[in-house]
């Protein structure tokens, strides 16, 4: 595991936060009844085992740059900072535009970012906006720059088997961000981030065709290789069996316990998943704050998306101990913990 900014090895006087939020969520609403029917299954029965209601769906000439660059403009307004202020751009996402070049060059360049802005893309799929937050404050911690771009974007819409009721029933598309910056007040900001990652667990969830080992062809096509496949049970487990421990050690090492916390953020990826994940946390459902019923599990973006709803609804508090918890394809697991 990778460690970060426990206390003891943070200056109070340089502490990095969040200064700015946004999020971008496609116009067209796609219900229950919509995916479940080629998948087989019934609304109703997608809301029983999902808490899922409705999704959101990118548009057929919306790639993923552009679902991040409205998300990011909001980000940047909220934070009253242009984009030419921004040093660095990191964008989350396992549905990059193409595979060259990073989703996060084309995003700085429609954004308006100065020539020469750093900007790189993070794959750890459901785990990468905590991944590339806690990459990004290191960064900005040690350099003179002062905003960075934190991006998590996802258009899963496009990798999605409509006949498997595994993974077609859970996903939507969006968008959500973040700027970086110094935090707005003593004891505020970043606190700790501890990131992880689960090789031998690889094959819960992939996407087998596409890449180098299984380049795309006619077969690889016609065999459905190029959709994105998930053990359902097997990913349920690994939160079970890793999550909790790994939460509870991270806050005490911080010198926390669940009960400190005000507001939980996790990866949304199912609402079953996320009331049994809390109780086994010991943190009341009440202080999570979730997305998941309106617009499904938008990936890499669902933590940045979750956090700018709860901050624009007053939900965040300053002085709030707020814990993010990503976890998914990799398998990976990103935690991070912040003073609002």
């Amino acid at each position: 595991m990778i460690t970060t900014g426990i206390p003891g090895n943070v200056r109070a006087d340089s502490a990095i936060g969040i200064v700015g939020t946004g999020s971008y969520l496609p116009a067209h609403v796609v219900t229950n009844s919509e995916v479940g029917e080629p998948a087989g299954v019934t609304g109703e029965w997608i809301h029983a085992k999902t808490g899922i209601l409705n999704r959101r769906r990118a548009k057929p000439d919306e790639a993923t740059s552009d679902l991040a660059v409205i998300a990011a403009r909001a980000a940047l307004e909220d934070a009253g900072i242009r984009p030419s202020d921004v040093s660095l751009v990191v964008v989350a996402t396992s549905t990059p535009d193409s595979p060259q070049p990073p989703t996060a060059c084309v995003v700085a360049d429609e954004l308006g970012c100065a020539p020469g802005t750093a900007a790189f893309d993070v794959n750890a799929v459901c785990s990468g906006f905590v991944f590339a937050l806690t990459t990004a404050e290191r960064i900005l911690r040690d350099s003179d720059s002062r905003y960075a771009l934190v991006i998590g974007a996802d258009i899963y819409s496009r990798i999605l088997n409509p006949a498997d009721r595994k993974t077609a029933i859970l996903f939507g598309d969006g968008a959500g961000a973040v700027v970086l910056g110094l935090a707005p007040g003593p004891g505020r900001g970043l606190i700790a981030g501890r990131l992880a990652s689960f090789g031998a667990d690889r094959d819960l969830i992939e996407v087998p065709a596409g890449g180098s080992r299984l380049p795309a062809t006619v077969e690889t096509v016609q065999e459905g290789l190029h959709f994105f496949r998930m053990n359902g049970r097997g990913v349920r487990d690994f939160v079970n069996d890793n999550v909790p421990p790994a939460v509870h050690a991270f806050l005490a090492d911080a010198g926390h316990t669940p009960a400190d916390v005000a507001r939980f953020v996790p990866h949304q990826a199912n609402g079953r998943m996320l009331e049994d994940l809390a109780d086994r946390l010991g943190i009341p459902f009440g202080h999570t704050a979730t997305s998941f019923q309106e617009y499904g599990n938008t990936g890499s973006a669902s933590i940045a998306i979750t956090l700018d709803l709860a901050a624009r609804a007053g939900d965040l508090a300053p002085g709030d101990l707020v814990l993010l918890a990503g976890f998914g394809g990799g398998m990976a697991m990103g935690l991070a913990l912040l003073r609002w």
